[in-house]
C-alpha cells in the first residue's frame, strides 16, 4: 500500500515522500530519476552503489553512553563515537536529505517471530536502496502498515553525502554510526546497499541476546517431513546461501536468524546473493529469483541485450542480488522453524589444511566458534582483492555488539538443551592455498551437508586429525574418500604438516589472546 508521510517529525521537511511503493512505482522511480539505472533482460532492476562495492567496517561507530557503553565490546569491530559528533553527522545528513526533491520511506519488519520483532523505517533519496530494503526486510500487510505507527529504529541513508573528514572521530568520508539510546543508524558516504542490511543485523545482535535470544550470522533449512531444522554458520563467501537454497529442504532464510525458546526464525524478509560466476545450472534456483521486483548491484551487462554477464568482475567481485524470500519456491512462510537438530560451521580455509567434514565435540564447538577461523573473500570488503585468512568470533565479528562469550554462552545453551550435533565443514580449499590447491566442488560439499542432514554421517567412520585433534569423517556419499582426509590430497605431505602446524599455533594464539582480553586479529602471512 503505497502512500505519502509527513516526515517532519524527523526533521525531514521533502514535500514528496512515498512511502512504502510498490516495486512497480520504485522502478519507475529508478529509470526517471537515477542515472545508470536500467532493467535487466531477466526483469531484475540494475543499479551502482558507486565507489563503495562492499562494506565499509573500519568506518562504523557506535555511540558510546552510559546506558549501554557497559554491554558492547569496544575495539576493531565497535568503534566508540561520542553523542555530540553522532548529532553532527546525523544533522549533516538531514541538511542533505532535505536539499532533495523526492524521497523513500520503507516501513517494515525485522524479524519474523512476533516476540522478537522489530519496527524499521529506512529513509532514503535511492530508489534502488527503498526497493533493496523492500526485499530485505519483512513488509507489512496493509491491515500492520495502518497500525504500524512510530517505529523502533529509523535509519537515515544519506549515502550519497560524504562526511565531514574533519568532524572529530572521522577517519575518511564514509561513516556509519549507529545510536542505541537515539534508536537510529546514519549513513554517509557510502552507497553500497548492504550497509543498510548489516546495520539492521547489528541492531538485532544487541537487541535479541539482551532477552536471551540467540542472535545468529548462519542460514536455516528445515525438513519438510520431520520440520527437523538445521543451522549454518558462515561469514559471506562461505556459502551460506548457496548451501541453504536446497530444492529438498524448505528455507527458513539465508543470512540472518534468531534462536529463541520456540525454534529458530529469520531476521529478513529476503535473500541477498553473491552472483559473481552464477548460472542457472549451478544454482538454478537463486538464478531464477533474479527476476522482476529483485535487485541486480554492480553487474556487468550488454547493451544490446541487458543480458547480465555474471563472469564480469570488472566493476567488483562482490556483485549481489536481493529477492524477496518467497522468490524461493522452498521457502517456508512464515520463516520460522523448530529448534536445529544440526549446527553447522561454514569455514572456508585459506590454508587448504582442514578436512571437508569433522564431527564436533561440545568443547571443541565452542573452540571453534569463538574464534570463527575463516578468509575474507574477495570482494566482500573494500581493499580485499583476495582471499585472507582472519578469525571472526562466532562466524559474524564484524556484526557483533556483545563480547562474543556471550553469544557462545546463548549457543552452548541451547545445543545442550538441544542435543544438537555440530560440524566443522571447509567450504574453502582443498590440496593446498590459492594458487597451489583448489577450491572445494560445490558438488561435494553440497553431498557432505546432505549427508548430514539425512543422518548418514551421524553413525560414519572417523579418524581423530593428530594435529586439531578433529573427529574426521572419512566415509560420505559423493565424495572421494581421498578428499576427505585432507593430508592425502596434498602432493607434498611434509607441507601439509607445516602448514597444518602453523595454522593450529595461530589458532591456539588468538585464542588465548582472545580469552585474555585480546582482540582476534588476522593471521600473520
Amino acid at each position: 500500500m503505497s502512500s505519502t508521510i509527513d516526515l517532519s517529525a524527523h526533521g525531514i521537511t521533502v514535500k514528496h515522500v512515498l512511502r512504502n511503493p510498490s516495486p512497480a512505482t520504485l522502478y519507475e522511480e529508478a529509470i526517471r530519476h537515477d542515472a545508470g539505472t536500467t532493467i535487466a533482460d531477466s526483469g531484475a532492476l540494475i543499479a551502482y552503489s558507486g565507489e563503495k562495492t562492499g562494506r565499509s567496517p573500519k568506518d562504523k561507530r557506535v555511540v558510546r553512553h552510559p546506558d549501554s557503553e557497559a554491554n558492547i565490546w569496544w575495539g576493531p569491530v565497535n568503534f566508540p563515537l561520542d553523542e555530540p559528533t553522532f548529532m553532527i553527522n546525523r544533522e549533516r545528513a538531514k541538511d542533505y536529505l532535505n536539499t532533495l526533491d523526492r524521497l523513500y520511506v520503507i516501513d517494515a519488519f525485522a524479524g519474523w517471530d512476533p516476540k522478537s520483532r522489530m519496527k524499521v523505517r529506512v529513509i532514503c533519496s535511492r530508489a534502488y536502496h527503498a526497493l533493496f530494503m523492500h526485499n530485505m526486510l519483512i513488509p507489512p500487510t496493509d491491515a500492520e502498515l495502518v497500525e504500524f505507527g512510530e517505529p523502533d529504529f529509523v535509519i537515515y541513508n544519506a549515502g550519497r553525502f560524504p562526511a565531514n573528514r574533519y568532524t572529530t572521530g572521522m577517519t575518511s568520508r564514509t561513516s556509519v554510526d549507529l545510536s542505541f539510546e537515539l534508536r537510529e543508524l546514519v549513513i554517509l558516504g557510502t552507497e553500497y546497499a548492504g550497509e543498510m542490511k548489516k546495520g539492521v543485523f547489528t541492531i538485532m545482535n544487541y537487541l535479541m541476546p539482551a532477552r536471551g535470544v540467540l542472535s545468529m550470522h548462519c542460514s536455516a533449512t528445515c525438513d519438510p517431513r520431520t520440520g527437523k531444522s538445521s543451522v549454518l554458520f558462515g561469514l559471506s563467501g562461505t556459502g551460506k546461501t548457496t548451501l541453504s537454497a536446497d530444492p529438498n529442504r524448505q528455507l527458513i532464510g539465508d543470512d540472518e536468524h534468531g534462536w529463541s525458546d520456540d525454534g529458530i526464525f529469520n531476521v529478513e524478509g529476503g535473500c541477498y546473493a553473491k552472483a559473481i560466476y552464477l548460472s542457472r545450472e549451478r544454482e538454478p534456483e537463486i538464478f531464477q529469483a533474479l527476476r522482476y521486483g529483485a535487485v541486480l548491484e554492480n553487474v556487468v551487462y550488454d547493451d544490446a541485450r541487458h543480458h547480465v554477464d555474471f563472469d564480469n568482475a570488472t566493476i567488483t567481485q562482490n556483485t549481489r542480488g536481493a529477492y524477496p524470500i518467497s522468490y524461493m519456491p522452498n521457502a517456508k512462510i512464515p520463516c520460522v522453524a523448530g529448534h536445529p537438530s544440526e549446527v553447522i560451521f561454514l569455514t572456508c580455509d585459506a590454508f587448504g589444511v582442514l578436512p571437508p567434514v569433522s564431527k564436533l565435540t561440545p568443547e571443541q564447538a565452542m573452540f571453534h566458534f569463538t574464534i570463527g577461523y575463516t578468509a575474507k573473500v574477495a570482494g566482500t570488503e573494500m581493499g580485499v582483492t583476495e582471499p585472507q585468512a582472519t578469525f571472526s568470533p562466532c562466524f559474524g565479528g564484524p556484526f557483533l555488539v556483545w563480547h562474543p562469550n556471550k553469544y557462545a554462552e546463548l549457543l552452548a545453551e541451547k545445543v545442550r538443551q538441544h542435543n544438537a550435533q555440530v560440524w566443522l565443514v571447509n567450504t574453502g580449499w582443498t590440496g593446498g592455498p590459492p594458487g597451489v590447491g583448489s577450491r572445494m566442488k560445490l558438488a561435494h560439499t553440497r553431498a557432505i551437508v546432505n549427508a548430514i542432514h539425512s543422518g548418514t554421517l551421524s553413525s560414519a567412520p572417523t579418524t581423530t586429525e593428530p594435529i586439531f585433534g578433529l573427529h574426521v569423517v572419512t566415509q560420505c556419499p559423493g565424495v572421494p574418500d581421498d578428499l576427505l582426509q585432507p593430508r592425502r590430497a596434498w602432493s607434498d605431505p611434509a607441507a601439509y604438516d607445516a602448514s597444518a602446524r602453523k595454522l593450529f599455533e595461530s589458532f591456539e594464539r588468538n585464542y588465548g589472546a582472545f580469552q585474555s582480553g585480546g582482540s582476534i586479529g588476522v593471521i600473520d602471512g
